[in-house]
């Protein structure tokens, strides 16, 4: 028996629990940039999953892998070992430049796995005395939802209720390279950023911003660690966000679309001293690693090289930036952000991003809202320019007519 989307709608309310607040659409079938609805209803998708679907829905070719390697093997756990995850380990240091890697799945997995070992190495290599390591995050970051996670996150809702909270962090402002100097003490391991700030609302820091940081924290021997859970693998126009500021962080986070939207893959990259710390037993996951998710991964680094996607993100987000800004609506107070990923942040006399959203989703473009006045845009890097002039004429009729 076929179900309306209202029926979908009233089961998830009733048995699900109720940590998120979607809109009221019901998908059933995607890709590219193309979503449907189980009424039949054809949408674009301008958030891609949080960045984590990059290279599009249901990439051909990396289904395609991820059908092949299911009939083969999916899991062994790290008790053995699979010609999957070694490859993937070889390609992923040596596209991005890094010694090591550690798999994962989640991101809020990856950044734990990053918190464990910027605090095993500020005790075994910079010899912070037992349990005294600190590590400094920024006001407005989202690295995830675990009790550790949210103890240094800013947000009221997140931690509200969920204590007794994890000590060891400190928290400053963002884009205030001089807060991250008076900050650091002889405890400081490491410095966890995100070089845009996606839930913050794609909040950009000023030019020069991280490249400070970074020189900070190797005066001062800290670790700069770099989560580019969302802004990496060629949201905003380069492989990395750091690579516009031309710095390699000491670690790196990435997730989302390592798998293309497909299964959940995330990793950790560093220098073997740094990852050197975990010694067998330390540190795992039975899906980390696992032959099915290291084989899409592999596949979902290729297509977002061959296919140029990166560069393609470049410059469609700065014709899509230019296109923004030349719409005239009394609703808006700014655009901000890089390559595909832009934030149109809304003057508080707007009644909130929610009703631009829920009007977007009825021209046929889902979007989502955040920090109440911001909307988030984040299309396929795989999107076309006759695609984003489609999208852009549904922006520009719901920003100038509400």
């Amino acid at each position: 028996m076929k179900l309306t989307a209202k029926e979908y709608i009233e089961i998830e309310d009733r048995y699900g629990a109720h940590n998120y607040h979607p809109l009221d659409v019901v998908i059933s079938r995607a890709s590219g940039v193309w979503v449907e609805d189980v009424d039949g209803n054809r949408y674009m998708d301008f958030l891609a999953a949080y960045s984590a679907v990059n290279q599009g829905h249901c990439h051909p070719r990396i289904i395609s892998v991820l059908k092949d390697q299911a009939d083969r093997l999916t899991l062994t756990s790290r008790a053995f070992r699979n010609d999957q995850w070694p490859m993937l380990a070889r390609e992923a240091c040596e596209l991005l430049g890094y010694e090591m890697i550690l798999p994962m799945n989640t991101g809020a997995e990856a950044v734990e796995t990053a918190i464990k070992a910027v605090r095993r190495w500020g005790y075994q290599v910079k010899g912070i005395p037992s349990d005294r390591a600190e590590i400094i995050a920024c006001a407005n970051n989202f690295h995830g939802r675990t009790t550790t996670i949210v103890s240094f996150s800013t947000e009221p809702s997140y931690r509200e209720n969920f204590g007794p909270l994890t000590p060891g962090f400190k928290i400053i402002p963002y884009n205030d390279s001089q807060a991250l100097e008076k900050a650091i003490s002889p405890h400081t391991a490491a410095f966890m950023v995100e070089p845009i700030q996606g839930e913050g609302g794609v909040d950009v820091p000023d030019e020069g911003y991280l490249k400070k940081c970074f020189d900070t924290c190797r005066t001062h021997n800290v670790l700069f660690v770099a989560d580019e859970i969302q802004s990496g693998l060629g949201r905003t126009g380069k492989m990395m966000a750091c690579d516009h500021e031309g710095i390699k962080p000491d670690m790196v986070i990435i997730g989302k679309a390592l798998s293309g939207g497909t299964v959940p893959v995330s990793a950790v990259l560093a220098s073997k001293e740094i990852l050197g710390v975990f010694k067998p037993g330390d540190h795992g996951s039975t899906y980390g690693g696992a032959p099915l998710g290291a084989a899409v991964a592999r596949e979902s680094l290729r297509v977002l090289v061959e296919e140029k996607l990166v560069e393609k993100s470049a410059e469609l987000g700065e014709y899509l930036m230019g296109e923004l800004r030349k719409i005239n609506s009394p609703h808006v107070e700014k655009y901000r952000g890089k390559g595909l990923w832009i934030g149109i942040v809304l003057k508080q006399s707007a009644g909130g991003a929610r009703r631009f959203c829920e009007a977007l989703m009825q021209e046929g473009l889902l979007c989502k809202e955040t920090h109440v006045n911001i909307i988030r845009l984040a299309p396929p890097l795989v999107i076309t320019r006759d695609e984003l002039d489609w999208a852009l004429d549904k922006i520009r009729n719901v920003l100038t007519r509400l």
